[in-house]
Formats: structure tokens, C-alpha cells, sequence
């Protein structure tokens, strides 16, 4: 007797199957892939838009976006919130519809965060030959655009007959669910194949469940950890993305309390601790705390949990100075455990933190490296409260102004989301995270842009919850659409729009490197052909209104107070918009980042940046 068949096409297969995919973690259970994303073209709109009708919005609820690389992002944001144990699918035509998910997919990649993408392809039959929008290769017959996906996806197939889709689609959920592999995934799907039906077997559409596993350490990696814990005077963790990834805030905050061990982050680690719990000293690295700085340079021990250890965060290698530092990796891939030379915990951040404290027991730092961590600490308080600090009530406020204004708006779990311009340093700094999730910087690729579809994504993952998208006139510019995907589902997104009349973080390093801010500045050219003119005539928050939102206009640091708290209690999408005091009132850095300078220049700006940076250069160390 024949197993039980179902006839669908390829698309309508793929939808029923998704809908059945379910991950467990802790005994409790999500849908693998929540919903879909998608925009229609002739690529997609008569197999996957098709199939998505015809399955309906309880079985795959679907989401209307305005750019191909913002649904990837809203997606990713989604996906964060919820720790990457669900995650959403993302539906294109072929042609520039599939090219503008590369950016999107590379973010989810670098970041490690789940997300499927199911582009358009040609005609698998190469029946119509060349087709629209086709990219035709004159020796490879079998290239697309979707191949330009290969590199920054963790799983990529093209699908060119029906039955293919089987394994295909088992492999994608496998990679998706795996907290050690996860990632942007591919499923390239040709225009005649979506449509192409097939007798499925029943089973492919039974409901699965990817089971998250918490991988323990292996007994003699914990044995020679505690040692090197035991055996160190002044150990410092460094906790990443991972750490929340995993919900090992609590198992973190157990360690550290016994042992006194103290936390700095990286921009994907931040609120890992509470920002007022006495061994949190916040940000670590070019943008980081002083006291955290200075902890890292005379650290005997780095302890890395969750972390994949970026430029950012080492200081391009020169931040951790102690002659003798060895580095201890809690991590759940071997290719980041195995960093700087380090030994290795490879395991789930929490189940690893768990192990450490019980073999830890009775182990605990000296009372002199806690009163001085802690009387950093304290100093570092005083510099945020300077910053944060508006004198005078009726000023235009300056942009650190603008984040202790947020800072007194915000509730506990309120998510602010961030991702690129001078927004990011200014808040790996200053920032008090009062939650695991309040703090939500994408500083992987530091992708202008995520901010206002990460926070569709972060709204669609927990409802009710405020959300604040913060951009710079910069960001704002390159990918304001999906404003009207917030307008459209009635979602209460509040955007936080600064103006500064251009890119204010690469002005700066420009200035830094001896580009004396060339081309960073959004003004009319001058006569002399410089853009140096006047600041162009752009009215933003004009253009937030033209697109649906409430628009709060404030001019002064008591009107940003005002706005802040009505957008908080507005039930619709509501934009703040400010122009801020370009008067620098950030801390300065308290660590370096390698930006190559010119090392051979006319002009007396980059002959000096040069000579500064060779003095700088020179600190790097490899840790082998």
C-alpha cells in the first residue's frame, strides 16, 4: 500500500510545510516561521503569492513591506526579540526584488540571526530564455543574481524540480534552529518551479519540532576554565549577543555575584547585567567606559562569553595591554571559542555560567579589585549624569541631551534600536540598560537603515511593548519607507529623528584621519565646488507626515521632554523630531579603532593624522 500523497504545487507545499515547523527550548514551544514578508513581482506572484492566498492568514500570516532589504530587517529585528527561537520568512520577485535582500541577509549572517529568504529564479526549464530582468552569463547557464546570496547565507539551494524542495527544506530548518549555525537562509525558487504541482508525501507536512539544545561543557575544558579562573588577580568578562541569545542574563548575574568577577559588553552584550548592578561597568572598547577600558589594559584574564571579538571591541587589538592576559572563551561555536588564542568553553552561554559557579564554589575576586571596579564605576556615573545634563531647559538640546531626555521617557522595558552614525558610540557609553532586551544596537554591519523595520519587527514579536527607532537625518534619508508598513498595521512605533544636517560620526573621523570631513556634510556646494554652503532646505519631519505619522516638533530640551512623554502614550506611530547642537558633549574615546591613514600626503591635516596614527599603531598586539 502507497504512503498517502497530497497534490500541491511546489509553493503551496513549501507554505503548508513552514507552517508546520515548530521549535523547544526549555519546554517551551514556537513557530519556527511566524509569517512572511513579501513583495510581488513576476517572479513570486503567481507561485508563493499564490500559495500564500490560498493557504490563508492562520496558517501564514502575511506582511505587505515597501523595500526587499527592510523586510529582511524587520525580520531580523523580530528575530532578536525572541531570542532566534522564531523567525519569518521573506518573499521576492526575481531581478533587483532578490538583489536588495544581499545587504539584509548579510546583516542577519554577521549577526547570527535567523531569517528566510525565498527569492524569485528563472525558468528552471530555461523554456523562456532570456527572461526579464535576467542576468545573462555567456559560459555559466546556471548563474542568477540569487548566487550573489551564496556568500552571506549560512544555507543556500536552488530548487529546480519539485521533489528537490524535501531535503532542501529540512537542511534550511535545520541551520535556522541551530544557535551555532543559524543565519540568513536560501531558498532560490524558479518561476516555473513555484508553480510546477507534485504529489507531496503527507508526512513532509506533519508538524516538527527543532529541538534547541543547551551543549554542556566538556569536563576537562571546565576543569582547565576554573583553573584559569582560580589562578587569576584580575579577571574581566566581556559578554556578547550571546548571552541574550541564550537567556543567560540570570545565570550571568549568579556568577558574578559570587564570584565578583566584573561585566563589560559589547554593543550586542549591553544589558546583560542592569546598568546599577555594582559589577556592571558597561560598554568595552573604542566605544567604550573608562573604567572598562582601564580594567581591559591591566586584565590578567579575559573571559569572553557569547562574544565573537570585533575591532570595536579589542580596539583593533590594542586594548588589552597586561604583558601576561590569557583569554577564556565561553562560546557555542568553536570558530569564536577559539579566538585570540584562547582557551575554550564550547557550550550554551547558560548551561556553561551554570557549570563555572558550581566548580567555582567558594571562589571570589579581592576586596581590593572590587572597591576599585566600583569606585570606577561610580566616576563613570558622574560623566553620564555631565552629559545627560541640560542646563538650561529652553536650549536646543544637544544629541547626549537627547538620550537623557529618552533616558527619563523610557520604562523599564521599552525597546530602543539603534544601528549606525554616531548614535552608537554616544550610547554603548551612556546608555542605562534596565532590561536584557531594552537595549537592541545592530553594530555587526552597522547597517543604515535597520532602525525603523527592526522596530516593525521588534513590535510584531512583543506587542504592547514601546519601541523607539533612533536615526540621524543620514539613516532617516536612506530607508524611511516602511513608516507606511507601521501606519498600515496600526503598529505605535515611535522614531526619534535628529537632525545634524549630515553624516556626523564619518565627519568626525574624517577630521580624525586627515579627510577634514570631506563630502560628510548635507549642504549646497559652495563656489569653490566644496559642499560647504548653506544646509540644504530638507524638512524630514515634513516628510514623516507625508507618510502617515503623528509628527512632534521640538525645538528645545523642554519641548523634547514634552514630545518624548506624548509619543510614549500616543497609540499610533508618532515621529519626534529635533535638531540638535552640533557642540560635541559626548565623552572621547577611551580607546583606539584602526582606520588606515594615508601614508603619504600633501595635505598638512593627513600628514598629522599619519603621525598620530604610527603612534598608535604600534601598541597592536597578537594574542597567540
Amino acid at each position: 500500500m502507497s504512503a498517502p500523497t497530497r497534490r500541491l504545487t511546489t509553493a503551496q507545499a513549501l507554505v503548508r510545510f513552514l507552517s508546520a515547523q515548530y521549535t523547544e527550548r526549555d519546554g517551551v514551544r514556537r513557530r519556527l516561521i511566524a509569517g512572511t514578508w513579501g513583495i510581488f513581482g513576476h517572479g513570486n506572484v503567481a507561485g508563493v503569492g499564490q500559495a500564500l492566498l490560498e493557504a490563508g492568514e492562520e496558517v501564514m500570516p502575511f506582511h505587505q513591506g515597501r523595500n526587499e532589504q527592510s523586510m529582511v530587517h524587520a525580520a531580523v529585528g523580530y528575530a532578536r526579540q525572541l531570542n532566534r527561537l522564531s523567525a519569518q520568512a521573506v518573499t521576492t520577485s526575481i531581478g533587483p526584488g532578490a538583489t536588495n535582500l544581499v545587504t539584509g541577509a548579510a546583516l542577519a549572517t554577521i549577526n547570527r540571526l535567523p531569517v528566510l529568504l525565498l527569492p524569485g529564479d528563472y525558468f528552471a526549464s530555461h523554456a523562456p530564455d532570456p527572461l526579464l530582468q535576467q542576468l545573462e552569463h555567456p559560459v555559466e547557464a546556471d548563474v542568477s543574481v540569487n548566487d550573489t546570496l551564496r556568500p552571506v547565507s549560512r544555507y543556500f539551494d536552488r530548487i529546480t524540480r519539485p521533489e528537490a524542495l524535501i531535503p532542501s527544506a529540512l537542511q534550511a530548518m535545520r541551520v535556522l534552529a541551530d544557535p551555532a549555525e543559524t543565519g540568513a537562509v536560501t531558498l532560490a525558487l524558479p518561476q516555473d518551479v513555484q508553480a510546477e504541482a507534485y504529489d507531496w508525501p503527507e508526512e513532509f507536512f506533519a508538524e516538527r519540532v527543532w529541538y534547541v539544545r543547551r551543549p554542556a561543557p566538556d569536563p576537562v575544558e571546565l576543569s582547565a576554565a576554573v583553573e584559569a579562573i582560580r589562578s587569576a588577580e584580575r579577571p574581566l568578562i566581556v559578554a556578547g549577543g550571546g548571552v541574550h541569545h541564550s537567556e543567560a542574563e540570570a545565570a550571568l548575574k549568579a556568577f558574578v555575584e559570587a564570584t565578583g568577577i566584573p561585566v563589560a559588553s559589547t554593543q550586542a552584550g549591553k544589558g546583560s547585567l542592569r546598568h546599577d548592578h555594582p559589577a556592571d561597568l558597561g560598554g568595552i572598547g573604542h566605544t567604550g567606559t573608562a573604567v572598562s577600558d582601564e580594567l581591559a589594559r591591566t586584565a590578567d584574564l579575559v573571559i569572553g562569553v557569547g562574544t565573537r571579538y570585533t575591532d570595536f571591541t579589542t580596539a583593533s587589538g590594542t586594548l588589552f595591554q597586561n604583558p601576561d592576559v590569557r583569554f577564556l572563551n565561553l562560546n557555542i561555536t568553536g570558530f569564536d571559542a577559539h579566538k585570540l588564542a584562547a582557551r575554550t568553553l564550547v557550550c550554551d552561554a547558560r548551561s556553561g555560567l551554570e557549570r563555572l559557579l558550581e566548580a567555582l564554589s567558594g571562589h571570589r575576586v579581592s576586596e581590593a579589585y572590587e572597591a576599585g571596579y566600583r569606585a570606577g564605576k561610580d566616576r563613570w556615573e558622574e560623566v553620564v549624569e555631565a552629559a545627560y545634563r541640560a542646563g538650561d531647559e529652553n536650549a536646543v538640546p544637544t544629541q547626549t541631551q537627547v538620550l537623557g531626555a529618552l533616558d527619563a521617557a523610557v520604562g523599564d522595558d521599552d525597546v530602543v534600536i539603534n544601528a549606525a552614525g554616531s548614535l552608537p558610540g554616544d550610547l554603548h557609553k551612556l546608555w542605562r540598560s534596565r532590561s536584557p532586551r531594552q537595549y537592541h544596537l545592530e553594530y555587526g554591519y552597522s547597517c543604515m537603515g535597520y532602525e525603523i523595520p527592526a522596530g516593525i519587527g521588534v513590535q510584531q514579536a512583543a506587542p504592547g511593548t514601546p519601541v523607539w527607532a533612533l536615526v540621524g537625518d543620514g539613516t532617516y534619508l536612506m530607508m524611511p519607507t516602511e513608516i507606511v508598513t507601521a501606519v498600515q498595521e496600526g503598529l505605535p512605533l515611535n522614531i526619534v529623528l535628529i537632525q545634524n544636517h549630515g553624516y556626523a560620526s564619518i565627519g568626525g573621523l574624517s577630521q580624525e584621519t586627515g579627510g577634514e570631513r570631506f563630502g560628510t556634510a548635507y549642504r549646497f556646494r559652495a563656489p569653490d565646488g566644496t559642499f560647504t554652503g548653506a544646509p540644504l532646505p530638507v524638512d524630514l519631519a515634513a516628510n514623516a507626515a507625508s507618510l502617515g505619522m503623528e509628527v512632534l516638533r521640538a525645538k528645545t530640551v523642554r519641548e523634547l521632554r514634552e514630545a518624548l512623554a506624548a509619543a510614549r502614550a500616543s497609540d499610533r506611530p508618532t515621529c519626534v523630531y529635533v535638531e540638535t547642537d552640533p557642540t560635541p558633549t559626548a565623552p572621547p574615546a577611551e580607546a583606539w579603532w584602526d582606520v588606515p591613514v594615508a601614508e603619504t600626503a600633501s595635505r598638512e591635516a593627513a600628514v598629522e593624522a599619519r603621525e598620530r596614527y604610527d603612534r598608535q599603531v604600534a601598541d597592536r598586539r597578537r594574542h597567540l
